[in-house]
């Protein structure tokens, strides 16, 4: 039985405005922002969070007034409600919005990509017309599979970005393996197995993206302790930290493409699941310094994110399993030795740990669907491994799933 999900990715591209236009849009998102801070500020003291449906009864007729148009209206309660409870839920204190960014509704805009120009609803009934700067990666989402939903409109450093989100249908394959895929720093090693738990293949994917990433950030890092109090104002200093996490947001970018592409190809061979670590898991469990440092890279995250998204656009189901102990049990029954922190001799057999760990969620991966039919419908989507996951600073990561 195959279960039809829909997939949705984000594409950022930049934006111009005519003369005139761009005054009319900084005004709107200027408005845009305030009217969502108005709502945060008086909803701020509340116990609960107000409901969609109570915030439209406190603010409609303000917003309104304000020279809004509905959806707008709709689209900044959504907005404000998510600022408000993701700010309470994490504890901090009430927050100050400063960013010029807005949601624009389906029925608020009007795209055209022959002529590459976007129409959006602003202030008073007026439209501003945008000048797209489209590039070849938009085609893959102009094919007809795709439709075009929200969009959100931004502007930071004297630029206009537009941000444009897809989404399709996809059927599910029905898998006949499962691929463990156990994330390392230098290297992707994956184990298949089929259906009956019997070893199929497995493999190392290697890369060096991520050691050149770490020393990117180090060079920021270092340089931002050097000058602690005046970093921020010295423009030398903040030119220099921006190229080298700009440099590192790239590189990181290029791996993770680079890594899906290889690891999707092997799976759709085999038609398989991927079975990918649960990292919310391992960071409560990390407490060395070094390997706390890493993971506040969120690079394996990243890398994790596009093989996520570029699977489910081919239909190959991922799920994600607690990696605690994986590599120190086991998978085939026979004795595991350790010889250092890298190998392990398996039943007379010198392997590495990376191999025990990838196996071992495979295994386990099996064990789940086989426990539960109800884990692997769309329905359940933080054990199918669909949970939406926004990730920012690259156009085409925003990754997410809905029914």
């Amino acid at each position: 039985m195959s279960f039809p999900v829909r997939v949705r990715a984000t594409v950022g591209v930049e934006a111009v405005a005519p003369e005139g236009g761009e005054g009319l849009l900084l005004e709107f998102l200027r408005a845009y922002r305030d009217a969502v801070q108005l709502i945060v500020d008086e909803v701020w003291g509340l116990e609960e969070v107000p409901s969609r449906k109570k915030l439209h009864e406190m603010f409609y007729g303000r917003l309104v007034g304000m020279g809004f148009r509905a959806h707008h209206v709709s689209e900044i309660y959504k907005r404000a409600r998510e600022v408000v409870k993701a700010t309470k839920e994490s504890g901090g204190s009430k927050p100050v919005l400063r960013r010029l960014t807005a949601r624009i509704h389906q029925l608020d805009y009007k795209v055209n990509f022959k002529s590459k120009t976007l129409r959006v609803a602003v202030l008073n009934d007026c439209w501003v017309e945008l000048k797209l700067k489209l590039h070849k990666h938009l085609d893959r989402y102009l094919d007809g599979l795709w439709s075009l939903g929200e969009i959100q409109v931004s502007y930071r450093g004297g630029r206009v970005y537009v941000y444009l989100t897809f989404s399709k249908e996809v059927h599910l394959r029905e898998p006949r393996a499962v691929m463990g895929i156990d994330v390392n720093f230098n290297n992707i090693t994956y184990t298949i197995i089929d259906l009956n738990s019997n070893l199929v293949s497995m493999g190392v994917v290697p890369f060096r993206g991520l050691s050149r990433v770490l020393h990117l950030k180090k060079l920021a890092e270092k340089l931002q302790r050097r000058y602690p109090k005046s970093w921020r104002f010295l423009k030398w200093v903040g030119r220099a930290r921006a190229r080298w996490l700009r440099r590192a947001r790239n590189v990181l970018t290029d791996s993770s493409h680079y890594i899906a592409k290889r690891i999707v190809k092997i799976v759709k061979e085999y038609n398989a699941v991927i079975v990918l670590e649960d990292l919310e898991k391992l960071k409560k469990r990390v407490s060395s310094a070094k390997l706390s440092w890493e993971s506040q890279l969120w690079c394996y995250e990243r890398i994790q994110s596009y093989i996520e998204y570029k699977a489910l656009v081919e239909g190959i189901r991922v799920t994600y399993i607690n990696p605690r102990s994986t590599s120190k049990a086991s998978p085939n029954g026979r004795p595991l030795k350790f010889i250092n922190y890298k190998f392990v001799e398996l039943g007379g057999t010198i392997t590495t740990r990376d191999v025990i760990a990838s196996w071992n969620l495979a295994l386990r991966g099996l064990k789940q669907m086989r426990g539960s039919r109800v884990k692997w419908s769309p329905d359940s989507p933080r054990d199918v491994a669909m949970k939406p996951r926004a990730k920012r600073g690259n156009p085409e990561v925003f990754t997410s799933i809905y029914n």
